[in-house]
This record gives C-alpha cells, sequence and structure tokens, in this order.
C-alpha cells in the first residue's frame, strides 16, 4: 500500500489507478484456500464473515489461523471474526486447535441456536448510538435459531437488539404488546422469522410504520417443510413495506437491517 501511495504522490500513476490498485491490495490471498476481504467494512460498514458449513475442516482452520497471522506473530489489532453455520462439533475442534489464541488473550463467543462463533479480542459487542435499535419478532420457538444468527450479526455491526419470540398468528394475542414495545422504542426496522405459511411478517407489516424484513423458515409440515410455503407467502404479501430474504437466511436479513440502521443514521447527520 506505502508503494502504492509514494507512486500517486510522485505523480506516476494516477487517482483512478491508484485507487484501482488499493482496492485490489484489499483483498487478502490465503494460499489456495480463500480470498479474505479484509475492506468489506470500509466499503459497507459490515465486517467479513466466513461461512463454515460447507468448508472441509481443514480449509475453515488455516483461514481462521491466516486471519490472526502477522508479519511479526499473532495480530490482535483486527476486526471481530465471525464464523457461521458452525456446528458445536466443529467449534470444540477449534477451540482446541485455536487454543493459543486463548492463551493470547482471544475470546470465543459460541451462540449455539445461531451456530455462531465471534473470536474476538477487545470487546464482544461496540453499540453504536447512532445506529439505534432493531426489532427482532418470532413466530414460534422453532424459528429461533435463524432469529438468533440474524441477532449476532446486528449485534456485531453496532446496533442494538429488542427481540420478542413466539408471537406467532396461532396466539396473535401475543403479539401486540411485543410490537408496542418496539414502536415506542423507536426501532428502525424489524426483522420476522416465521415458517408454516409465514404470516406473521405480513401481519407485522399491516401494523408498523418501519421496514419489515420478513425470513421464511424451513419449519413446517409437507409442502411447508423446507421453507417454500413460507417463502412464497411473504413473497405474496398485500402489506406494504416488507421485504423478503431467503430461507433461514438470518445472516441477510441482519445485515440488510444493519444497511437500513446505517442509511438511517447517516442522514441524520446531514
Amino acid at each position: 500500500m506505502k508503494e502504492i501511495l509514494k507512486s500517486l504522490a510522485a505523480g506516476e500513476i494516477s487517482v483512478e489507478k491508484c485507487e484501482s490498485l488499493l482496492k485490489a491490495e484489499s483483498i487478502l490471498q490465503m494460499g489456495d484456500v480463500a480470498k479474505f476481504d479484509c475492506a468489506r467494512k470500509d466499503r459497507t460498514g459490515f465486517p467479513e464473515a466466513i461461512l463454515a458449513e460447507s468448508k472441509d475442516y481443514d480449509s475453515l482452520l488455516k483461514i481462521i489461523q491466516r486471519y490472526f497471522a502477522g508479519d511479526d506473530g499473532i495480530k490482535k489489532d483486527v476486526d471481530n471474526l465471525i464464523i457461521t453455520r458452525l456446528s458445536n462439533e466443529r467449534f470444540l475442534l477449534l477451540k482446541d486447535d485455536l487454543s493459543y489464541l486463548i492463551d493470547e488473550g482471544f475470546n470465543f463467543e459460541y451462540n449455539s441456536q445461531g451456530r455462531i462463533l465471534i473470536i474476538y479480542y477487545d470487546e464482544l459487542v461496540k453499540f453504536d448510538k447512532n445506529l439505534g435499535k432493531i426489532g427482532i419478532l418470532t413466530a414460534g420457538t422453532s424459528d429461533i435459531p435463524v432469529a438468533e444468527e440474524a441477532k449476532v450479526i446486528i449485534e456485531q455491526g453496532g446496533c442494538e437488539i429488542i427481540s420478542s419470540y413466539d408471537t406467532g398468528v396461532a396466539g396473535i394475542h401475543r403479539l401486540f404488546p411485543q410490537i408496542a414495545k418496539m414502536i415506542a422504542e423507536e426501532v428502525n426496522a424489524i426483522v420476522v422469522c416465521a415458517g408454516m405459511e409465514g404470516a406473521l411478517p405480513s401481519v407485522v407489516a399491516g401494523l408498523v410504520d418501519v421496514p419489515v424484513i420478513g425470513v421464511p423458515t424451513s419449519v413446517g409440515y409437507g409442502i411447508g417443510a423446507d421453507g417454500k410455503a413460507a417463502l412464497y407467502s411473504m413473497l405474496q404479501s398485500c402489506a406494504p413495506g416488507l421485504s423478503v430474504v431467503n430461507i433461514d437466511n438470518g445472516f441477510g436479513a441482519g445485515v440488510y437491517a444493519l444497511t437500513i440502521a446505517q442509511t438511517i443514521a447517516k442522514k441524520s447527520k446531514l
């Protein structure tokens, strides 16, 4: 990076060329395994995350080790590392194989429901009051794992959460006090996770004046068991202000909610 900036200062390259080279420099090559986007937080406001589910264990371990490897030892001035869709069995293996990080003062925070591991050195969560708050609702207790994935992601982005689980349409009287609380707290958006027929996001979107993010979950019977019935129901909703992410995509819902909060925070500073 210094060489690129020196070339710019010497007039050897244009500003446009410098920008292109710096973007290329921001992709960290990890051997033949992965390219880690270490500048994602600068561009999007949210750091890179590693999806563990589809990777073999040795590759996953190598990526994590490379992330914390510096020229003079272990790097500590790095963003919290987020590892998603990580089974408890793999978490225990990683905790053992990465025990040297623990010896160096790193902490391992594993959310067993959301299947997310956060490896951090300084602070687990750094809330930014400018981002306000995000609400999270689930229709049933079976939807909680997806909601917890979204919750961890939103908190890692610096935004506070107000959550309420098991508030579905089968007992709709449970819903109204929770929505009233979220509106009173002036949440910027509400993430709603629902399986079965996926009706809850439509109901919520018809009651509030903030964006609602529907997350269909693979919970249900027969045709609804894989989440498609809930997905189709949410996509077909006549309630305005409802957007929908993919089935079981708590991560995507969390990042989208953060994007809304960050956009509002930027506008409020103008």
